[in-house]
């Protein structure tokens, strides 16, 4: 038996009355758990992510991508809803932020594109499968191979290992990092998006189909960033108004130099904490970056924020983790 606490050092908001981290110890089997190591954990405690190397095998990797080539080969995107993903702030308001096919997504399987790739008609310029920046938001729901993937053993043991008393699936996306336009993705947290009370409640999973590198745009982090709150959060707007979805406060400004790169071979996965800074450079290279990242809420005594951009459905509840 293992003993290991829920919450790691510094999971705080901003509020008065959780400016400490909560603890609750538990007890948990060691079955399925090898994949990742005490030493892991660790890591992931002081550093905010941990990189675990041979999460998916070579074949493993080629049938997600190979899957993800049909569903773009019969992809019908009326024009209209024909969405451009950035994380630039305004650029967010005005692509993301005013689409309703962008906020109602969280239970389908929708398509958001690189800029650049339509003409003003809104048709494309370039091949369709070079023209997408990501999949989601609800591929663990509706494709069998991505469900397999996201509830499998291994990610059942690395939440079991962390002390996940009661995990569930808040999205999942496949990101695409084209080759020579695959966009720069700015300094952020996880939490300005998916905001939990307490915070330190979400994790990211991100599994690498090709090589991640630094030519291509792997993701870089500040260690220990995850111990300082979050500054900014994504909110819906009231009903009837627009932009949906507005920023309240401002990302802080970071000094380039301390993000480490946390390169990745294929097959590897990335945790992610919910609160540490990461980005990602654009891809310049030829090479393209293909990722399939999904991420977890420990529901346990956590209040999932209404003002969040994504909301669970009737048609699609945060389906729970552990399936055993």
């Amino acid at each position: 038996m293992a003993f290991l606490f829920l919450l790691p050092r510094g999971s705080n908001n901003n509020s008065s009355s959780s400016s400490k981290a909560a603890q609750l110890w538990i007890r948990i089997p060691e079955d399925n758990m090898d994949f990742i190591s005490d030493r892991d954990v660790q890591r992931y405690v002081e550093d905010g992510y941990v990189v675990l190397d041979e999460f998916l095998t070579p074949g493993e990797c080629d049938e997600l991508r190979q899957r993800m080539s049909e569903i773009v080969d019969t992809m019908d995107v009326p024009a209209h809803c024909r969405t451009t993903f950035s994380t630039y702030h305004h650029e967010q308001l005005k692509e993301q932020g005013n689409t309703d096919y962008f906020i109602t997504s969280g239970d389908k399987i929708r398509f958001f594109f690189e800029k650049g790739v339509f003409d003003d008609k809104g048709e494309f310029v370039v091949a369709k499968h070079r023209s997408l920046n990501k999949v989601g938001h609800a591929l663990h729901a509706h494709e069998p191979l991505y469900r397999k993937v996201t509830h499998s053993d291994k990610v059942q043991g690395i939440a079991r290992k962390l002390g996940m008393v009661h995990p569930v699936i808040l999205q999942s996306m496949y990101i695409f990092k084209q080759p020579g336009i695959g966009g720069e993705v700015t300094p952020h947290q996880d939490a300005t998006f998916l905001y939990t009370e307490p915070l330190g409640r979400v994790m990211g999973l991100w599994v690498a189909l090709e090589d991640a590198t630094v030519g291509n745009g792997c993701l870089r982090f500040l260690p220990g960033s995850h111990n300082t709150g979050v500054t900014r959060r994504m909110v819906r707007t009231p009903p009837g108004t627009f932009p949906l979805t507005d920023f309240v406060g401002a990302e802080q400004d970071y000094d380039g130099d301390k993000f480490v790169p946390a390169e990745v071979k294929k097959g590897g996965v990335v945790l992610i904490h919910g609160q540490v800074v990461h980005r990602s450079a654009q891809n310049a290279s030829e090479d393209s970056r293909h990722v399939y990242t999904f991420h977890l809420m420990e529901a346990h005594r956590t209040r999932w924020s209404p003002d969040n951009w994504l909301q669970p459905t009737e048609e699609l509840p945060f389906p729970s983790l552990y399936t055993k």
